[in-house]
């Protein structure tokens, strides 16, 4: 029998995650084949796969007219149908939650992408959505913006577990690291227990290289004496930041400052590897898996990627190799004009709106079965 590449991660110190949810997952028994068959060890949503999912499908049909004629209108049908599907995903990973003692086992749901730059906001529905849930192993997804900082600080602080999502650049990753240990401290300050708090900082991959390669791609061609060096970076900045990025995890969670939280049972926040599919057809489909393996880290894959790694990844440590040359990436960017903080800050500008989009046409599309029903 052939070897699962995917179980073959966990061995390397990696968790697969899905980053998919759709009901039929449930009734069908396709997640519990994946946690038993691929070693799926949890899953991740947004506003975006929610609307694909709800939209793209009859599965939410018969739902949808229930809470119609019990006069919800879209908001609160689209909460109903959206807190329903991750209390059900929960329900299935609790068995991973109580087996990795609750390293994994994790379901995600997102706050609203319009409050994205509203602390309070951010605070209040994060608070409303995690009672909802009632569950102990979903994470509440908070986007990394610099109003995202106090929130999640304040939210870790109030014992409630966060994914920080959209997050692209390393100086921000840094800052979204404290916010979540300054929160433990907080919290212990109060005299109040950290053991049980859970958390991962979602950097974001592809859409780093689908921003910059064009870029690049341009300059390789105009034969000038920033040529080689463009053509070095192509399609490296991603993978580069991924590895830098786990040096900054590394001296932050091994320093002396979070060994105090670990005597009190706090758990680190582990990094996870977030738009790892492939974008670029030139590209490997699998590289944004294959390059990043290492210890206490997580990878949530679109469906299309979780089945080609497991026909053809290769699983193999490589998140700590090639540490200096990824560092001699970001010196040479300035060499081209690429100020990657400013194309970071881009990045996550369009990662709100387009969460934004999907948001509000889910929205618009409830709202028309409203009348329908």
């Amino acid at each position: 029998m052939k070897t699962n590449l995917l179980q073959q991660l966990e061995a390397l110190g990696q968790s697969i995650w899905i980053d998919y949810i759709k009901r039929d997952m449930f009734k069908s028994g396709k997640l519990k084949k994946l946690i038993a068959e691929d070693c799926l060890k949890g899953m991740t949503s947004n506003p975006d796969i929610f609307e694909k999912a709800i939209v793209g499908s009859n599965d939410y049909e018969e739902a949808i007219k229930t809470l119609s004629a019990a006069g919800k209108d879209a908001e609160q049908i689209y909460a109903a149908l959206t807190q329903k599907d991750v209390q059900d995903a929960a329900d299935e990973f609790h068995g991973i939650y109580d087996s990795t003692k609750r390293k994994d086992g994790y379901v995600s749901l997102e706050v609203n992408p319009h409050l994205a730059h509203d602390t309070n906001g951010t605070i209040a529905e994060a608070r409303r959505l995690w009672k909802a849930l009632d569950r102990p192993n979903v994470l509440i997804k908070v986007p990394a913006t610099r109003e995202g900082l106090s929130a999640i600080r304040q939210l870790i602080s109030e014992g409630i577990n966060v994914n920080v999502t959209l997050l692209f650049g390393l100086d921000r990753y840094r800052e979204v690291a404290e916010a979540y240990i300054a929160g433990l401290e907080d919290r212990a300050a109060q005299g109040k227990p950290v053991n049980h708090i859970a958390s991962v900082a979602s950097f974001f991959l592809s859409r780093i290289d689908a921003l910059i390669d064009p870029i690049l791609e341009k300059q390789s061609a105009a034969n000038n004496e920033k040529t080689n060096i463009a053509k070095q970076l192509h399609g490296q900045i991603a993978i580069a930041s991924a590895k830098m990025a786990y040096q900054i995890y590394l001296e932050l969670f091994a320093g002396n400052r979070f060994k105090q939280l670990i005597t009190k049972g706090a758990s680190v926040q582990r990094l996870l590897w977030a738009s790892t599919s492939t974008k670029n057809p030139d590209y490997s489909d699998v590289k944004y898996v294959d390059s990043i393996i290492g210890p206490e880290t997580v990878n949530t894959v679109p469906l299309e990627t979780l089945n080609a790694y497991r026909d053809h990844g290769d699983p193999k440590a490589r998140l700590q190799l090639d540490v200096s040359k990824a560092a001699a990436c970001f010196e040479q960017l300035p060499e081209l004009d690429i100020q990657i903080n400013e194309m970071t800050q881009q990045l996550e500008d369009e990662g709100v709106v387009k969460f934004s989009k999907a948001y509000d046409k889910l929205i618009a599309t409830l709202k028309k079965n409203l009348v329908k029903a």
